[in-house]
């Protein structure tokens, strides 16, 4: 088979394809919807952040459009999905558990020394914290009074929390269920009984089926891109050593000097938009922590767009916001809206709207930005859109006559 070689929008558009993000849905999403995104982007990064919607159900608005987010909640308690540490904290499918397990048994190669550490120093409280749990059932991190008079910062956090992070940690403590997003906290083979160490695949095994799954939720990949997803540590695997087995297809896209990988899974899909006719027409705003933008490189690279989160950052060092959302158009990340769902009210504000350079102004631009603005709006129970400033400063007032105009004609 020849070298496919693909343009730089159409490895756009298979990145996005690949991740459940070329177009809207035509039918409502359903629960199963909520575990299928999931697998397809092999996890779902956990934030807590609220000035919208937590992360993660910001991340699957993006793809499946207006759902109900108890659905996610309800996956995690019925045993479909468990917590662990995979690119960052993350909501899995359980049937990915053993490819986890050398995380837990082994927390010193992943860099964790501290929490092997603690636990030996602390054997005492994690013993009794066992055996709390294992009397008593599930509990959370507010059971435990704390008595030092210390404040409640993760640096000051009562031994029982520390310990029940650890315990999470080595994997003898599962997330059994979420209670207003707060973490409840349960045996390992209460939450997972199905589970013995005696499956548990071999480490090079795992290593390579995390490079092999980085390449299909990304549509494609240089060899770079791949240890962050699933945050790997070394030895990495070779992508042209899972290429030269038939694993993987090697391609080129026209400017790069590295080649990039393709998944078997995507081949007819690459080919299509080498053909043209691989077109995005979704329209959203996605979460800071959405698979997309999470890389930093990786979003430049591929998208040109230099994205940084802000709500890490002094206020007054700000330059866009303190939590903007990516402005998703047509393939193409064209800007960051910081955004604030005042929910009481009835408001959905946007702070501000920055559009990148070069971003060329329409009617068909602006009715597709409000139509997103709107619909994120409308899921989070708010009726009304306010537009502070933007940058280009005209956009502010079109896209607000817009939104205004759509709003009476749904009255």
């Amino acid at each position: 088979m020849s070298e496919l070689i693909l343009s730089a929008g159409a490895a756009r558009a298979l990145h996005l394809a690949a991740q459940g993000l070329d177009s809207a849905r035509r039918r409502r999403a359903t629960k199963a919807d909520v575990l299928d995104a999931i697998r397809r982007m092999e996890m779902l990064q956990i934030d807590t952040i609220s000035v919208v919607a937590r992360s993660p159900y910001l991340v699957l608005w993006s793809r499946l459009g207006d759902y109900d987010p108890c659905w996610l909640d309800e996956l995690l308690a019925e045993g479909s999905l468990f917590e662990y540490w995979a690119h960052e904290a993350c909501f899995l499918p359980i049937e990915d558990y053993g490819l986890y397990r050398h995380r837990m048994l082994e927390p010193e190669k992943m860099g964790w020394k501290y929490s092997a550490r603690w636990m030996r120093e602390h054997a005492e409280v994690v013993e009794r914290l066992l055996a709390h749990v294992r009397e008593h059932g599930p509990v959370r991190a507010a059971d435990f009074e704390r008595k030092d008079g210390k404040g409640g910062g993760w640096w000051e956090w009562k031994p029982e929390k520390r310990a029940l992070e650890v315990l999470f940690t080595a994997g003898r403590l599962m997330i059994a269920r979420r209670h207003n997003f707060h973490r409840i906290y349960d045996l390992a083979e209460r939450v997972h009984p199905a589970w013995d160490d005696s499956r548990l695949p071999p480490e090079d095994a795992v290593r390579r089926e995390f490079a092999l799954r980085t390449v299909r939720a990304l549509g494609l990949a240089k060899a770079a891109w791949i240890p962050d997803y699933h945050r790997t540590r070394r030895p990495h695997v070779d992508p042209a050593q899972l290429a030269e087995e038939g694993l993987l297809l090697r391609a080129r896209v026209e400017g790069w000097r590295e080649p990039v990988y393709l998944h078997p899974a995507h081949l007819e899909r690459a080919r299509t938009a080498i053909e043209g006719g691989l077109n995005p027409g979704l329209t959203t705003l996605l979460s800071p922590f959405d698979p997309v933008v999470w890389d930093r490189r990786r979003a430049l690279e591929l998208f040109g767009f230099d994205y940084r989160l802000e709500c890490y950052t002094p206020a007054e060092k700000r330059r866009y916001g303190y939590f903007t959302l990516p402005l998703l158009r047509r393939g193409a990340l064209v800007g960051r809206v910081d955004a604030k769902a005042h929910r009481k009210a009835g408001i959905f504000e946007l702070k501000s709207v920055a559009l990148e350079p070069g971003v060329r102004l329409s009617a068909r631009f602006t009715a597709d930005v409000a139509g997103a603005v709107r619909r994120c709006a409308r899921w989070h129970g708010c009726a009304h859109v306010t537009v502070g400033h933007a940058d280009p400063a005209p956009f502010a007032a079109q896209l607000a006559g817009v939104l205004e105009e759509d709003a009476r004609a749904a009255a």
